[in-house]
């Protein structure tokens, strides 16, 4: 799933390109994909997304995992990508693929796809009001890159819960997912099943510089491309072939030269050296 880096790196090469832009015409929206865009009531008879048609684009931003165009009239269109999910540009007329589900063609001649080889991903129009009201966003925790060590202490004080889990709850701290989890945890040598409540104010710090570090890199990077994520221009991130755990189970540690192991944390494979990253924090 792309997760901040990724999501940071599609809305900064996109937002050159379409701030400013018009569109002019929506001729590919599928059914699955109309059939969850809301709550701006469309008129009668049509689709959600077919008001957008003579809106200007604004500006592209982020928040978390989700990326939006800022429209005219007071209107965002988020993006949530989830598994499979990629946003770009081609040339208008181009033929949708089999996993193109939006064609949003603009008045320079290019066209914005939403491709999501699973159909997962989502998108939905809002007013300022309706996104503010919306569960997912309203709940989403603050972004880590401008966190500072206090208020990082004040989201996981007191919570028993594995650090693991809780760097990957949305409404602690919005953006990180499982590479980046695993990644951060390593640099900072923190295991990741150590509750939180026994981190000294050394390990937080230690470790939400990490956070930021980790982040800033993959951002530099471009992102980590591991399976279908792409850039807006199509291009694939290098942060992958940097990664000292993830996805490295049973390879030695960069570090310690041990073989890397995984667990379980919070449902999702976790991979940590059993040598370098010590329960109690490092």
């Amino acid at each position: 799933m792309p997760e901040l880096p990724e999501v940071e790196t599609i809305a900064r090469g996109l937002r050159p390109m379409l701030t400013g832009r018009c569109v002019v015409n929506i001729p590919h929206l599928a059914a699955h994909l109309a059939a969850h865009l809301a709550p701006v009531a469309p008129p009668a008879g049509q689709s959600i997304l077919h008001t957008l048609v003579g809106r200007e684009i604004h500006g592209v931003s982020r928040r978390g995992k989700l990326l939006f165009l800022e429209l005219a009239q007071d209107e965002i269109l988020a993006f949530h990508l989830r598994m499979t999910g990629r946003l770009g540009l081609a040339p208008i007329g181009m033929p949708p693929g089999p996993h193109v589900h939006l064609l949003l063609d603009l008045d320079n001649g290019s066209s914005l796809y939403f491709q999501d080889q699973r159909k997962f991903g989502t998108c939905a129009l809002f007013t300022p009001d309706q996104l503010a009201g919306w569960p997912f966003f309203h709940d989403l925790g603050p972004e880590p890159l401008g966190l500072t060590p206090e208020q990082f202490a004040r989201q996981i004080a007191g919570k028993t819960s594995r650090i693991k889990a809780l760097l990957l709850d949305q409404r602690i701290i919005a953006g990180i997912g499982n590479i980046y989890a695993d990644e951060s945890l390593f640099r900072s040598r923190i295991h990741p099943a150590t509750p939180a409540n026994q981190l000294t104010r050394r390990h937080r710090y230690q470790l939400l510089a990490a956070i930021q570090s980790v982040l800033q890199e993959a951002i530099a990077a471009g992102g980590s491309s591991i399976r279908d994520y792409r850039t807006a221009a199509g291009l694939v991130g290098t942060f992958q072939d940097t990664f000292e755990v993830y996805g490295r189970k049973g390879l030695p540690c960069k570090r310690c030269n041990r073989p890397l192991q995984t667990t379980k944390v919070a449902g999702r494979t976790t991979c940590f050296c059993p040598s370098c990253q010590a329960i109690e924090g490092g």
